[in-house]
């Protein structure tokens, strides 16, 4: 009698545990989420307001608070855009305007102490992305002690607009970048309610890819966004203002319209004219698909798209600007980018490909195109990704560490088997599936356990810096601090992780003094 009272009562105390993680209450109201196996999960958490009608380009409004239990059981709209059909990390659900939700993976079994958070930003070119790709799953990060956050932030048009009559509508806010004020309410609302599911506010690490991972830098360098994180991962997320000059919300240069004035553009297109209350209204009324207007990751260079832009609240400098001023926040980094990234070149001879080389050109060409093959369009694009994404990459993490802070990188060449008799190096934004453990709902039944091995150990690396600021651990090969003088990275190749001096330090030092001779 006394064993059958024993296994009730502990019975009894299991499910009053699983009750109680699986419920919480955040700002808003009370939420009820979902467990699976090791892990609960909540989806479709409102962090703000909808960013629709008059919230159209508006910072981010508070929660409307709702009664009762909401379900978070499934994810909320991602933004609304104009999904691209190549993407690789393909959108769950079907966008719309009203997006402002965010998601949270933890560990059904807590210790007595805050686990640490990391909180992830997607990539997209800031046109495309959401949080609910399936390669985006955070399960297998709270498997590994951690509470994993991700969000949704407005893309393209609902994320990037200035116009005169919004300028005049709210001149003391911020303006133009509602994508990034987004992000900074996301990391106030993780500051606010995280310790609800387990994790410690005082340690948060931000990361993310491409447009995610130069969100980042964006948020290591804007004041708003100063306090609310404390070690960031930034994969293959740039660095350097590669594009040219960036606009600003309000002035115009010669060869750069402002922010406002391709606002004023737009307007026009959708037969709205003057910069008045009236025409903001009319275009704050437009249907969502029209603010669309066929823009994505082919169509990004449009005249009537702004992009990111500089303003007086979210910051008058670039990301590279403010590294270089040493106005960036001092914390631990791990920064790297992969062996085939992202590069464009519009190059139509080598002399044109070379010529940013200057007084180097012959040595460049020596170590690009050592065999005199003269194919430009090829050994372009190499080129054009070192330059966009590699250097960049290595010049972050140099400032970084030259400031005194510990900091880290990775270059990554992994190429899933089933892929290498297409790709000669990792492409931009492979190394994510690996990162998040998500391998099998990008690759399925062509895993082989060289794959998965590979998996483990990036998700390992990436737990441990979260937990500590140090991604090494016990049966993975040591990550050295990165210097300068040794200029040492961790090369996830084809044989596994291996640190060692950049074997591409010549051409990235080429690559650099171009840079800096713009």
């Amino acid at each position: 009698m006394r064993t059958y009272s024993l296994v009730l009562f502990a019975a009894i105390a299991s499910t009053a545990a699983a009750a109680a993680v699986d419920e919480v209450r955040v700002t808003g109201g009370a939420l009820k989420g979902v467990i699976a196996g090791r892990v609960v999960a909540f989806k479709g958490i409102p962090y703000a307001a909808p960013p629709t009608g008059r919230n159209r380009w508006r910072a981010p409004q508070p929660v409307t608070p709702w009664t009762g239990v909401r379900s978070a059981a499934a994810y909320g709209s991602d933004c609304m855009q104009l999904p691209f059909p190549g993407d690789a990390a393909p959108l769950g659900v079907k966008p719309a305007e009203d997006c402002l939700y965010l998601n949270v993976w933890a560990p059904v079994q807590r210790p007595s102490v805050r686990l640490p958070v990391m909180l992830w930003i997607y990539g997209g070119g800031f046109v495309n992305g959401g949080s609910s790709p399936a390669v985006y799953d955070g399960t297998h990060f709270a498997e590994s002690g951690v509470v994993f956050v991700s969000f949704n932030y407005r893309v393209g048009r609902f994320g990037f607009f200035a116009h005169p009559a919004l300028s005049r509508e709210d001149p003391d806010s911020p303006l133009g970048d509602y994508a990034f004020l987004d992000q900074i309410a996301a990391l106030k609302w993780v500051r606010k309610n995280i310790a609800q599911f387990g994790g410690d506010p005082g340690n948060v690490t931000l990361f993310g890819e491409s447009a995610g991972g130069g969100s980042v830098l964006t948020m290591m360098t804007t004041p708003l966004a100063r306090g609310l994180f404390h070690k960031a991962i930034i994969e293959s997320g740039g660095g350097r203002s590669v594009m040219g000059p960036t606009r600003r919300v309000r002035e115009s240069s010669p060869n750069l319209p402002s922010g406002e004035a391709v606002g004023i553009a737009f307007a026009r297109k959708m037969g709205i004219q003057g910069e008045d209350a009236a025409a903001l209204a009319a275009l704050r009324a437009l249907p969502a698909e029209r603010i669309v207007d066929g823009l994505n990751m082919a169509t990004m260079m449009n005249p009537t798209y702004a992009g990111p832009m500089l303003d007086t609240k979210i910051g008058t400098e670039t990301p590279e600007q403010a590294l270089m001023a040493g106005h960036a926040m001092n914390i631990p980094v791990i920064v790297g980018a992969n062996s085939s990234d992202l590069g464009f070149s519009f190059a139509k001879s080598m002399d044109e490909l070379l010529a940013p080389f200057g007084a180097n050109k012959k040595e460049a060409q020596a170590v690009y195109d050592p065999e005199k093959s003269g194919l430009f369009r090829k050994i372009g694009v190499v080129v054009a990704s070192d330059r966009m994404m590699v250097e960049p990459a290595r010049f972050v993490v140099r400032t970084i560490a030259a400031a005194g802070q510990r900091a880290y990188e990775y270059r990554f060449s992994y190429v899933a088997a089933c892929m290498r008799k297409q790709w000669t190096g990792a492409p931009h934004a492979t190394e994510i599936p690996f990162v998040f453990d998500t391998i099998a709902a990008r690759y399925g039944k062509d895993l082989i356990p060289q794959d998965e091995a590979t998996a483990k150990a990036a998700l390992a690396y990436w737990v441990a810096f979260a937990k500590t600021g140090n991604p090494d651990g016990r049966g993975r090969p040591h990550w050295p601090v990165y210097n300068a003088h040794d200029d040492e990275l961790m090369n996830f190749t084809n044989d596994g992780p291996v640190a060692e001096a950049d074997p591409w330090k010549t051409r990235l030092d080429l690559t650099e003094t171009a840079a800096q001779s713009k």
